[in-house]
């Protein structure tokens, strides 16, 4: 049992793993169709509650969240928390993202700073809970403790998370709890959606009122590893990857009745609806017993309510061979089946391709054009400037007379003394420099900081527009890489063979350059196989992705995104594809842009064309 009085945040987990709560809103919402139990449909409309989200449903029985338009199924979960925590007195906290526009922190984040913030701290460290952050009350300012980088965050009242009171089970299944309390009865939605569904119950399961049956609950999904705090926006609950072993249980759950080329169009428990409320006819056929003609005519009866209603419909994709069922009807019978409330899977569950065929020595060849085919690195630093002082000295004018702005690694004036709370360098805080190439001011006492805190490599990056001054390098730890040509073709290039790249770092002692020196760090997931196409533009990466490996810019220590374990060997803002044959995880191929974000990717850590002419020389 959990406590007597909690509120209720529903949740939804996302493709890295990380449960982000609904709003206030639409969790009322959701709980209130909850609490109505059975009688509801099992189903919600969360576009009722927020208009930015028509496209979703939610199945309560199996806990999942179904898009209409691309098919994808996440899971969701039912939360308890304080009633005197942030949720309960309708608190958030969001971080500004890089696109200017406000992000909710994740619950139990959320309600640690609010927790700081009662109790008057002036800052918290979130590095209890597994983030290199410190929120700066304030300022109201989030700073990276790694890289000093500042994003504005922001206190603001909303609705206060459902109550609810009694006994409170620890399962997160469908329907509520009955000692929670009774909702009053629902009114009928007139909304295009809701008659919809409606209909499609009427036509499945006889006339009046019918109720669809209550399968066994789902098993709450496990409770996600905390990752690090996105450095960039967040991702909507539309992405295009579903959560992962979401798919798989829903298409085994009930009979399953298809040929071996026939999509997968199941429903768990499809053993009929009772018959309707005063009606003295016998049961009709549920949507899971239709033959094809009934199942058709339905279609087409239903897919004129969804044209007129502008419900959007479900592209259908990956069904190959022959089949019975026509993929058109096959797509709106999916939509049919959500809308009734029941788990569907419009389409074979896509496989999983991360690695080629078997390949054998012989047939491993040399990449044209570049030597040798491994490189290796070791702990030896780039060349360092003797003093902090003399580095900056090389990329900066002095500023007599400072603009009238903030200097944005403090926030202050640039007219005022520098507000760099940390270890003081021997600088006076009131000088002012300017950046020679792109001329964004800063206090001199606050670039020697920010210096000092960083690789101090002998180069410089703008903290305002990442210009870099000199050769940046990273603090990737001693490794292998090797790279060669294997003869298959990735998606999207048949007309060419494949550059695989394997990486291969062991787990060691982190170095002074580290976050924690001296301490240990794993090295998860090595060796980690990595794809290009063979094409000239496939070999100008690599080629570059080699002077990011000599500048140690590929990986890093910190904490995962996706694990959320701290003292691991992560990856560093360049993107690889480690998916040979496919792209479900968004790591694959085809992907038509990748080849150029990559070079993007490079060229913000300051690798571009040039950089191979500065490597030769």
């Amino acid at each position: 049992m959990l406590l007597a009085s909690a509120v209720v945040v529903w949740e939804w987990l996302n493709e890295h793993g990380r449960w982000r709560p609904y709003s206030p809103a639409v969790s009322h919402h959701i709980e209130a169709v909850a609490r109505a139990g059975p009688r509801a449909g099992g189903s919600v409309v969360l576009g009722q509650a927020d208009s930015r989200l028509a496209p979703y449903i939610i199945d309560l029985q199996s806990m999942h969240q179904f898009r209409q338009d691309t098919g994808t199924i996440r899971p969701v979960r039912r939360s308890y928390y304080d009633p005197s925590s942030a949720p309960g007195k309708g608190v958030v906290w969001e971080w500004e993202n890089d696109s200017g526009t406000w992000t909710p922190y994740d619950m139990d984040v959320g309600i640690t700073i609010q927790r700081a913030y009662e109790k008057q701290h002036p800052w918290v460290d979130l590095s209890a809970i597994g983030f290199c952050y410190v929120i700066d009350f304030a300022t109201m300012g989030q700073i990276n403790r790694q890289t000093q980088r500042k994003r504005r965050v922001r206190r603001r009242l909303d609705m206060v998370y459902p109550l609810v009171s009694g006994t409170l089970p620890k399962s997160q299944s469908w329907p509520a709890s009955p000692g929670a309390a009774a909702a009053p009865p629902v009114p009928a939605c007139t909304c295009p959606q809701c008659l919809l569904v409606m209909s499609v119950k009427a036509a499945a399961g006889g006339p009046g009122t019918s109720t669809l049956q209550p399968r066994k609950a789902a098993p709450a999904p496990p409770a996600a590893p905390r990752p690090a705090l996105p450095a960039a926006g967040p991702k909507a609950p539309d992405g295009v990857a579903a959560a992962r072993g979401s798919l798989k249980p829903l298409a085994a759950q009930g009979g399953r009745r298809q040929a071996a080329s026939t999509p997968a169009l199941s429903s768990a428990g499809a053993s009929g609806s009772p018959p309707g409320v005063g009606s003295g006819k016998g049961t009709r056929p549920s949507l899971g017993t239709l033959n094809r003609s009934h199942l058709q005519r339905l279609a087409i009866a239903q897919s004129r309510v969804l044209i007129a209603s502008g419900v959007p419909t479900v592209p259908v994709k990956n069904l190959t061979g022959s089949s019975p069922v026509n993929p058109a009807l096959a797509g709106i019978t999916g939509i049919l089946m959500s809308a009734a409330g029941l788990p569907v899977c419009l389409t074979r569950p896509p496989k999983l391709v991360l690695h080629p065929p078997p390949v054998s020595k012989s047939e491993i060849q040399s990449i044209p054009g570049i030597s040798h085919s491994c490189r290796k690195t070791t702990k030896k630093q780039a060349k360092k400037g003797k003093t902090p002082e003399e580095v900056l000295k090389k990329y900066l004018q002095k500023v007599r007379h400072p603009p009238d702005e903030d200097c944005t690694i403090c926030m202050e004036r640039l007219s005022a003394p520098s507000g760099y709370k940390g270890p003081q360098p021997a600088v006076k805080p009131d000088l002012v420099g300017k950046l020679v190439k792109c001329s964004h001011a800063f206090h001199l006492h606050c670039l020697v900081a920010m210096y000092n805190n960083g690789n101090k490599d002998g180069s410089l990056q703008c903290p305002t527009c990442k210009t870099i001054y000199g050769v940046k390098t990273g603090t990737q730890p001693p490794g292998k890489m090797e790279y060669h040509i294997i003869p298959h073709a990735l998606p999207g290039h048949a007309d060419c063979k494949t550059i695989r790249i394997i990486y291969n770092i062991p787990p060691g002692v982190q170095g002074p350059e580290h976050p924690n020196p001296g301490k240990s760090f794993t090295a998860r997931g090595f060796p980690r196989h990595c794809y290009l196409p063979d094409s000239e533009k496939g070999r100008k990466v690599l080629k570059l992705l080699l002077v990011a490996w000599d500048r140690r810019l590929i990986f890093a220590i910190g904490t995962s995104s996706t694990t959320g374990e701290s003292d691991t060997v992560i990856w560093n803002e360049i993107h690889h594809k480690t998916e040979f044959g496919s792209n479900l995880t968004g790591h694959g191929y085809p992907d038509i842009n990748y080849l150029d974000n990559v070079l993007a990717e490079l060229a913000a850590q300051g690798i571009t064309e040039e950089s191979l002419a500065q490597e030769k020389d």
